[in-house]
């Protein structure tokens, strides 16, 4: 009795939880590729700016399989311009130990994308 109503439930859950995945994952990627396409679209522009900020997001993953840990570390920078308004734009690690908080120059983007930081 107990297992004929398990497999009835598990016949229920299973299809709904993959299809919950499933949107997720095409949810990440048509969002992936939607910022990409925008950013190729946009213009490339330069302007004065002050680097404000700086933080770092580490991610850690682990496979069960080689028992290895990976880690990934994403660096961003707060970039402020005349007009007062204020962009974070995540930047290469070597970009990153470059610039220092109070660092004027101009600031080359596109979209969201960073190209690039020349101080004054």
């Amino acid at each position: 009795m107990f297992y004929a109503g398990f497999d009835m439930l598990f016949s229920i859950l299973f299809p709904i939880l993959f299809l919950v995945v499933l949107g997720m994952i095409l949810y990440t990627i048509i969002g992936n590729i939607s910022t990409w396409n925008k950013n190729n679209h946009s213009p490339r522009l330069t302007v004065p700016a002050t680097v404000v900020a700086k933080r770092t997001e580490v991610s850690r993953h682990h496979t069960d399989d080689t028992m290895a840990h990976h880690t990934f570390t994403t660096y961003y920078v707060t970039f402020q311009v005349e007009s007062g308004d204020r962009m974070e734009l995540t930047v290469s690690g070597s970009d990153y130990g470059m610039l220092v908080e109070g660092d004027i120059g101009k600031l080359s983007f596109q979209g969201t994308r960073y190209l690039g930081f020349e101080r004054n």
